[in-house]
């Protein structure tokens, strides 16, 4: 690590910011969705694609983006990623329509995606996998601020100058984020000969049959699916059913975010002390538990004020933060010299069942008014998540 540049206090941060631009355009515009429905004249459904196709471009772009990092490098493709988001964020500032505003999401979500999937490579590139999995959980400690404040901040933009210049914002943040890669974001892609596209694929299959990467990948995916029916049915539950502002719904909103915090933090403490699998199984056993308790709360009809439906999922939020890190990295460890694959194959079954659960939890609660269908969607996704742990176990050491 001869690079200051690579050094922990220098990577981190800058890998916080990378990775915080995806989590930070999805969340900002959350509070504006049910007025934008109003505002283009068209049905929740329709509206409700804005955040579900942005998941599912974070998801189709991060199954391309490893690959390509892999073949042409970490900071080349990071640095083009960026430009899309900081251009497609402008168009939906511009946008006229639902469709374009649809079609610009999407586009976002390209760029977007890469500070995540390309951060794990790098990460991986760095450490070994005990070490990375405590990094991942100090950036995903940190970056959590991105999504933390977001809805709070995109909130407020809608209710005083517009749902526009959320956009607007967006396309600003990117643009000094690109400045950021450009100067200080070195190359850590250390095989000196790019693979062919038949080698990534070669690698993608062994690793698809490694049940070691499926159970890393299946607890990583399967645990997503709580926070993101959550993002897609809790605006319509706390704005529409429960009757709070957009404004409310984001400062609530915090609550989730310091608890996937705390876990991370916890991760980042200790992962590399007692190792990321222990804190894996520990981490998912307790979001089964909370999901129940939750889904409880929901089936009682106690689900009345923001705190039943918040407090549970900060709970759920806190076992992700101590698992999710670990299992990233358990991922990307399995074939180093393959770590942006890995990542791009983690990433697209996060973001991919994530978009699934975020429209079906977001149609389902618009059409019934009720969380329910919203709390058994992440009661199926923690359960996948418990079962998948059995697949890592008595794992030799990478």
């Amino acid at each position: 690590m001869s690079d200051p540049r690579l050094a922990p206090r220098a990577l981190v941060p800058l890998l916080v910011v990378f990775a915080a631009i995806g989590p930070m355009a999805l969340n900002l515009p959350l509070p504006a969705v049910p007025g934008l429905a109003r505002y283009f004249d068209t049905d929740p459904g329709t509206i409700q694609l804005t955040i579900t196709l942005y998941l599912a471009g974070m998801a189709v772009a991060q199954l391309f983006l490893g690959p390509l990092s892999d073949r042409y490098g970490r900071r080349p493709v990071i640095i083009g990623a960026l430009a899309v988001t900081a251009a497609m964020s402008l168009f939906a500032a511009l946008a006229a329509s639902a469709t374009m505003l649809i079609v610009a999401r999407v586009l976002q979500s390209f760029g977007a995606s890469a500070g995540q999937v390309i951060g794990r490579a790098i990460i991986r590139d760095v450490f070994d996998k005990d070490r990375a999995a405590s990094m991942i959980g100090w950036v995903t400690m940190a970056m959590v601020v991105a999504p933390m404040v977001s809805p709070s901040i995109g909130g407020l933009m809608t209710e005083t100058i517009g749902w526009r210049w959320v956009f607007a914002a967006t396309a600003c943040i990117a643009l000094v984020t690109l400045a950021l890669a450009v100067v200080r974001l070195p190359e850590t892609r250390a095989v000196v000969s790019s693979p062919s596209f038949g080698q990534l694929l070669r690698d993608a299959g062994g690793l698809c049959r490694n049940r070691f990467f499926v159970g890393y990948l299946l607890i990583g995916a399967l645990s997503s699916i709580t926070f993101f029916s959550f993002v897609g049915g809790a605006p319509h539950v706390t704005v529409t059913i429960m009757g709070q502002s957009s404004t409310v719904y984001g400062l609530w909103f915090m609550v989730n975010a310091c608890g996937y915090m705390a876990g991370n933090a916890i991760c980042g403490r200790y992962a590399a002390r007692f190792g990321s699998d222990r804190l894996i199984r520990f981490g998912s056993a307790m979001m089964v538990l909370m999901a129940l308790v939750q889904f409880a709360i929901a089936l009682a009809g106690w689900m009345d004020h923001p705190a039943w439906l918040f407090l549970p999922q900060a709970a759920i939020a806190f076992a992700n933060g101590l698992q999710l890190p670990g299992s990233i990295a358990g991922a990307v460890s399995v074939r180093p010299e393959a770590a942006g694959s890995a990542s791009g194959i983690v990433g697209f079954a996060q973001m991919g069942l994530g978009a699934i659960a975020a429209q079906i939890a977001g149609t389902l609660v618009g059409t019934t008014m009720s969380p329910v269908p919203m709390v058994a969607l992440s009661v199926v996704g923690a359960v996948g998540a418990f079962a998948a742990v059995a697949l890592i176990r008595r794992r030799e050491t990478y």
